[in-house]
């Protein structure tokens, strides 16, 4: 006999812890399922070394879902995106502009915080609710659907009936591949090297992006560390030298990455492990099936850049919770998903172009195309609406 919920999440990441949350929270009966078992301790074997920095729309959800005050603790602010073109002679910030918070609202940009902790305390807050079933370990096997419920079948041989499957099941997304929801993917040759670090000198709440060739180096705000401080580093480089850096001896690593950083932060000290990413761009044909709603990664997948990623997806999670509660008797109804693809479309097609852009331009080899980046980065800035737009764009909110 099939198990019944009201929504049945495939993935149990991030995007899909938050997702078990919200609807919780909304009064629907909620399972998450999810493969693997998440890991909640920084050091353990296959922990996400990696960071989430969450823009203010994003932390405004996280606070009805009940999650802020878990994370508001161990988060970093990001009062200042600085962006340091280094594509001259010598690695070298030629050109250096900040984008303020203050000149939008008394709001920083976003907070940071560590992936793997962000699971754990995810994790806390559903075991606190009564209407969600988080079954670690388990996978969607096979999808099923009608005009009034769709049929989900699990690794463990039980099978779920839910009025609405939602797929956060990352950029393979079984679900999506059962519901014949065809993606287009760009590859750019690159890998990503996500790590900690420690550095003599303060951040100041200021995330820097340095722009030199073969994608950004981008430093983030974490909380001191063994009371140094400490930054979360995305270091995205071609394939080939991404795989030589993760190999380098550790005293070898940290002389490269301080020479990459132009040491805006001093010399950097490895405070964990490195962990390698594939870096591609992915975009959905569509958002919707029979009773089956794309989100985050399973929808759109982008290179890490201007904390894009992540925030996107609760993007989509608050359009579906917003359809949800508005009409509850059609949860997962051709209306609703129908909406859902027509209200996020054409938001996810522009800034998965736009990153795309942003991504290809920080790869540039070429002196006099890295001489047109910094011109163009000059021009930009100098214009205060066009700042302001551009900072506006990249929270969300305009």
């Amino acid at each position: 006999m099939a198990d019944t919920c009201d929504i049945l999440i495939s993935g149990g990441g991030i995007a899909g812890l938050t997702a078990a949350c919200a609807f919780a929270l909304a009064g629907f009966d909620v399972i998450c399922v999810d493969p693997t078992a998440p890991v909640t301790e920084r050091d353990a074997e296959g922990s996400d070394l990696r960071t989430t920095a969450f823009l203010q729309p994003a932390q405004t959800l996280l606070q009805r879902c009940g999650l802020w005050d878990r994370l508001a603790d161990h988060a970093a602010a990001l009062q200042i995106m600085r962006i340091v073109d280094a594509g001259g002679e010598l690695p070298e910030p030629r050109v250096i502009k900040d984008f303020n918070a203050a000149d939008l609202s008394d709001k920083p940009f976003g907070w940071n915080l560590p992936n793997w902790l962000l699971r754990r305390e995810m994790l806390a807050r559903l075991s606190e609710l009564p209407n969600v079933d988080f079954r670690p370990g388990v996978a969607t096997t096979s999808l099923f659907t009608r005009i009034r419920e769709a049929r989900v079948g699990l690794s463990d041989g039980s099978r779920v009936t839910a009025k609405l499957v939602i797929a956060a099941d990352g950029r393979d997304s079984p679900m999506r591949d059962a519901a014949g929801i065809s993606v287009k993917t760009t590859r750019y040759g690159q890998k990503a090297l996500a790590f900690a670090i420690t550095h003599p000198m303060p951040h100041d709440n200021v995330s820097t992006e340095v722009h030199r060739s073969g994608g950004p180096f981008t430093l983030v705000p974490l909380p001191d560390y063994q009371g140094k401080p400490s930054s979360a580093v995305v270091w995205m480089e071609r394939g080939p030298r991404a795989q030589e850096l993760r190999d380098l001896p550790s005293e070898e690593f940290e002389a490269a990455m301080t020479q990459r950083s132009c040491g805006v932060l001093g010399d950097l000290k490895l405070a964990s492990r490195r962990t390698i990413w594939p870096i591609i761009s992915q975009s959905a044909e569509r958002l919707n099936g029979e009773r089956l709603a794309l989100m985050a990664e399973a929808a759109h997948v982008v290179p890490p850049i201007g904390a894009q990623g992540l925030n996107m997806s609760l993007g989509d999670l608050g359009c579906l919770l917003e359809l949800a509660e508005a009409r509850p008797e059609g949860l997962g109804d051709a209306q609703m998903l129908q909406a859902y693809h027509k209200a996020r479309y054409n938001e996810i097609k522009l800034r998965v172009k736009g990153i795309d852009l942003l991504n290809r331009a920080s790869m540039l080899e070429a002196r006099p195309l890295r001489d047109a980046r910094a011109l163009g980065l000059n021009a930009l800035y100098s214009l205060a609406p066009v700042r302001r737009t551009l900072m506006q764009m990249g929270l969300g909110v305009k």
